[in-house]
């Protein structure tokens, strides 16, 4: 049995799917792992390190992935009329009858994987692993959300042309920025932290009723409207419900007033397989000071911030509006690591090692949760409701 690694070569992605801890463990299992020449380094894991784990290295794409039973990838694989810089079209390359693990888009890329499951391609989307114990360390959403909630601090730090902590000096004080973060999911969290580890006076909002607690305890104050709507505005599975018009009406009066006040706004609000919900307005934006500063963390999803643009700093009457995509892959080391231990840990189950085979187990919930595509057909609901 082949695993298959080739470069992610959508654009600003910097993230591999193996390391060389996980290479040594897939050999352990018994399994061969091929790489194509440079798949890490940008990463910064070397071809040798590679080697040395016990790793094949080719020269190009198509040698690892015409034997590779399983393909590990971060991003989905771009196709034939993929508008990404990359002229390669990697579904073909894939082996008939083969597995790939990758986040894949489930949500908006309909035709890229009517074409694997034309490819007769056994699919898993990462990004529908339900989310249960026993799934928590294959979550690569919760491991990336982490790393690009703690770097939406760290750039609005960079643009930010004052301090965040409060600071006595001989020459006078320095206040605290007042930060407001926008959705207390994973991102949300650890921009909380980190906004608090930098000094700032952090505020938080959420929709959900569960994610007051985990806002205060991490010394952050919890802004929204605790009506009877709000104490039923969470999913079974942890996710966000979309609100009424009446209640968003009422929490942006609240969230209105919280904004002027504000140096630095994250947001990182999204609902699964929608567009990402409008929580600060542009009218709100015109309220805050010149210098401030706003991270859109959902821009790819059309944004919290209708203003926000992808990959740009707007600029808002004074007020810094940056549109960030894939922040984890700007801390790819860190987020390559964890992602690829995610992927250990979901691959791990498949593979029957006494017996040199793969085993997929229809019984289990995290595989049929996650699996999009099988025998030539597409098997999960969330893609055939898709548009």
């Amino acid at each position: 049995m082949q695993i298959g690694i080739i470069k992610e070569r959508r654009l600003d992605e910097k993230r591999v799917a193996a390391t060389p801890d996980t290479v040594k463990k897939f050999i352990a299992m018994g399994l061969q792992v091929n790489i194509e020449k440079g798949a890490g380094i940008t990463a910064a894991i070397t071809d040798d390190e590679y080697r040395e784990a016990g790793a094949n290295i080719f020269d190009d794409a198509s040698r690892v992935l015409e034997n590779a039973d399983i393909v590990l990838k971060v991003n989905k694989p771009i196709g034939p009329k993929d508008k990404d810089v990359s002229k390669l079209d990697e579904v073909k390359l894939l082996k008939s009858g083969s597995i790939l693990v990758s986040l894949m888009e489930p949500y908006k890329d309909r035709g890229l994987i009517d074409l694997i499951a034309k490819q007769n391609i056994t699919c898993f989307a990462l990004e529908l692993i339900p989310r249960i114990t026993r799934a928590q360390t294959m979550d690569v959403l919760s491991s990336q959300s982490n790393l690009a909630g703690y770097k939406a601090v760290i750039e609005a730090c960079t643009t930010y042309g004052k301090a965040f902590p409060m600071m006595m000096t001989a020459a006078g004080t320095v206040p605290p920025a007042k930060c407001l973060v926008m959705g207390a999911g994973v991102a949300g969290l650890q921009a909380i932290a980190t906004a608090r580890r930098l000094g700032a006076v952090v505020s938080a909002s959420d929709v959900r009723p569960a994610a007051k607690e985990n806002v205060e305890s991490l010394g952050a104050k919890f802004i929204a409207v605790e009506d009877e709507e709000f104490k039923q505005a969470e999913t079974s599975a942890g996710y966000a419900r979309e609100m009424s018009e009446e209640y968003k009406k009422k929490q942006a009066e609240l969230i209105a007033a919280t904004v002027a006040k504000q140096d630095i706004i994250i947001c990182t609000a999204l609902i699964p397989g929608k567009p990402a919900p409008v929580l600060l307005t542009t009218e709100m934006v015109d309220t805050m000071k010149p210098g401030s500063v706003i991270v859109d963390l959902a821009v790819e999803q059309g944004g919290n911030c209708p203003l926000s643009e992808p990959n740009k700093l707007v600029d808002r009457n004074g007020v810094q509006i940056i549109g960030c995509t894939n922040l984890a892959s700007r801390v790819a080391i860190d987020a390559s690591a964890l992602f690829a231990k995610n992927l250990l840990n979901f691959v791990s189950p498949l593979i029957n090692s006494s017996e040199n085979k793969i085993e997929i187990n229809m019984q289990d919930e995290i595989i049929v949760g996650s699996m999009i595509t099988k025998d030539g057909e597409i098997v999960h609901e969330a893609v055939t409701t898709s548009v």
